[in-house]
């Protein structure tokens, strides 16, 4: 394989600026999972731990309702409207969403009220976080040179990882400043709103951005109408797609948002522990990302993602099985970076995998809506899902299982978006020139 190069100094600066958003994003969904027990106490009190902590991970999933109708109305804003306007538009929702979250007084203060403004402010996320993911990895795909699109849209999950490691390291530094009492009480507080401190400075970066070369060639930009009936008319391609991210979103989910809560809730493992795991594994995932992306562009994207899809099917409940066999920091860091590896291969292709299966027209739409079902779905509730079949069933490895059906989804719609619709024969991968997927099933 070539050494990966270096894009030009240019588009370094149109990296930095469009990920810049999507870091807030990831910080914001992030945090809120890192402190799903405190936050559960403060707004969601009752005699039962276990049901505090479902209900605050009940709340931490409800953002993921609203991605799917974030998909259409803010995908078909940015797929007629810009690039550009779209993305701007979704930063300054989510910074008002996480301005709610962390500044609304605790269920002693307001009562009802508290939950309900905490719910709203998640919704008013999970409306944002719809279409982000998508509206950056479509405008790195269509910045990216020919034949480095790999390279370029991985640096979209680059920037959620570097908001991982960010949100761990304040962790780290809570953990060793506040005691549990204090951070139960406060200390959750000081994340959020470290976090609303940083969007005028990142919404300034995203202002500078200019409008991509594709989009302003394009002479017809769909309106919301032309929109939706071409996703209804390519849902089959839809639904692939989300079966296709399913293997992304609970890997993410589970070695980011939820290893801290695991840990310590079910391990018994301390918090620092845990946040220098997830550290760790947000700096893993950074390193394999780009590299596999880079991958991607040399020996296409089927090959990366049935691999990866086919070992987090096979290895995620053996891993799992054996940590909590003999639960360790040792075991716990092991287990975490295999994810890890998993997560940052499989996504470095799935990413610019999804946005060259979308009609061009509806690109950011169609990405965004099968995302935003596969995080909605499955993927945002796999803190809830995994604390429930433990729960449930007594046996602390079952995330594995959880993540082992995410690697057969994958699988399955790898090897079906192999094939177009009514024909027997491979699609040839976008790279060599051959027709995609969703070429061939967009309306002519």
């Amino acid at each position: 394989m070539r050494a990966v190069e270096a894009p030009a100094q240019s588009d370094v600066r149109r990296v930095v600026r469009v990920s810049a958003g999507n870091f807030l994003e990831m910080y914001d969904f992030m945090v809120f999972g890192y402190y799903a027990a405190a936050i559960g106490r403060a707004f969601f009190p009752n005699q039962s731990e276990y049901a505090s902590l479902m209900l605050s991970l009940m709340t931490f999933g409800t953002g993921y309702l609203m991605r799917p109708l974030g998909a259409i109305v803010l995908g078909a804003y940015i797929d007629h409207h810009g690039r550009r306007k779209g993305l701007l538009l979704t930063l300054a929702l989510m910074a008002a969403g996480t301005l709610s979250v962390g500044c609304t007084p605790g269920y002693g203060t307001l009562g009802l009220l508290a939950p309900l403004l905490v719910v709203a402010g998640r919704l008013v996320q999970g409306l944002s976080a719809g279409v982000e993911i998508g509206g950056v990895s479509v405008y790195l795909s269509e910045i990216a040179p020919a034949g480095r699109k790999g390279f370029y849209v991985s640096w979209q999950s680059g920037s959620q990882q570097v908001a991982v490691m960010f949100a761990a390291v304040i962790g780290l530094i809570l953990a060793s400043s506040l005691t549990p009492p204090q951070m139960l009480a406060w200390g959750w507080r000081i994340p959020l709103i470290a976090g609303c401190v940083l969007v005028p400075f990142l919404f300034l970066l995203r202002r500078s951005l200019s409008e991509t070369d594709e989009f302003l060639a394009r002479r017809h930009h769909p309106d919301m109408a032309e929109i939706a009936r071409t996703l209804v008319q390519n849902w089959r391609l839809v639904l692939l797609g989300m079966m296709l991210t399913t293997t992304t979103t609970v890997t993410f989910y589970l070695i980011t948002a939820y290893m801290p809560t695991y840990a310590s809730t079910v391990l018994h493992l301390s918090a620092k522990q845990s946040m220098v795991v997830t550290l760790c594994a947000g700096l893993s995932n950074f390193i394999w990302l780009p590299l596999m992306g880079a991958l991607s562009d040399r020996v296409g994207r089927r090959p990366l993602l049935a691999l990866f899809s086919i070992l987090a099917l096979l290895t995620a409940y053996p891993a799992l099985a054996w940590l909590v066999s003999a639960p360790s920091f040792a075991r716990l860091l092991a287990v975490a970076l295999w994810f890890s590896m998993i997560f940052g291969s499989y996504n470095g292709a799935m990413v610019v995998f999804l946005t060259e299966i979308m009609p061009a027209h509806v690109r950011a739409s169609g990405f965004s809506l099968a995302y935003s079902l596969a995080a909605g779905i499955f993927g945002g509730f796999t803190p809830a899902i995994s604390t429930y079949l433990i729960h449930l069933t007594g046996n602390r490895a079952m995330p594995g299982a959880w993540l082992s059906l995410a690697g057969a989804m994958g699988l399955t719609a790898t090897a079906l978006l192999t094939l177009p619709k009514g024909s027997a024969a491979p699609v040839r991968r976008t790279a060599e020139g051959g027709k995609s997927p969703g070429e061939q099933l967009s309306p002519s």
